[in-house]
């Protein structure tokens, strides 16, 4: 099975640094087959034949044996992805001042973030809640500091166990999966 592994807070303003070579070599090490990146800031490829409950506890172990700070991880089979990426609202593919994914980490109560949307007054914005994560809108970039994402969002607890892609970068981690072979 294929998967994305999509790491929350490394090498962000020369902190949490994670060198995407030296992880992928663990990964490989640790079993996993055909391990590759994205970019520098956590978006590894890999391949298990294992079943995600397991990839989940191993990568955990990889994680807190190399790095002295907690790296919170979202992963998602190829299928979960790209699945979740078909059933997104035409809105996603409008123009938009911002376009923001923000992945669930591996075992947070995703009930936290929902019912903080749902009880949320949005402006100028506009959310999709999906299975694996949330999608956020923004219309118009000069009332983006009015918005709920900016002026909210940051202060919750959950935020330090989410996992944000902009739009490009989400649209390109499913280009380069819907490509592999």
């Amino acid at each position: 099975m294929r998967y994305i592994l999509l790491l929350r807070g490394v090498n962000v303003g020369g902190k949490n640094k994670v060198e995407m070579r030296e992880l992928s070599a663990w990964l490989t090490a640790a079993g996993f087959e055909e391990v590759g990146s994205y970019i520098n800031s956590g978006n590894l490829f890999f391949s298990s034949d294992d079943h995600k409950e397991s990839c989940i506890s191993k990568i955990k172990a990889l994680l807190e044996k190399h790095y002295d700070f907690s790296v919170p991880f979202a992963l998602l089979t190829k299928e979960e992805y790209l699945k979740e990426r078909a059933a997104l609202p035409a809105w996603w593919q409008e123009e938009m001042a911002r376009r923001d994914v923000l992945f669930y980490a591996c075992g947070m109560d995703t009930d936290r973030v929902r019912d903080f949307i749902e009880k949320s007054a949005l402006y100028n914005e506009v959310v999709y809640l999906g299975r694996h994560a949330v999608f956020w809108g923004k219309y118009d970039e000069a009332e983006y500091l009015k918005t709920i994402y900016h002026k909210k969002l940051i202060k919750q607890a959950f935020y330090r166990e989410i996992t944000i892609r902009n739009g490009n970068t989400y649209e390109k981690i499913a280009a380069i999966l819907e490509n592999e072979t």
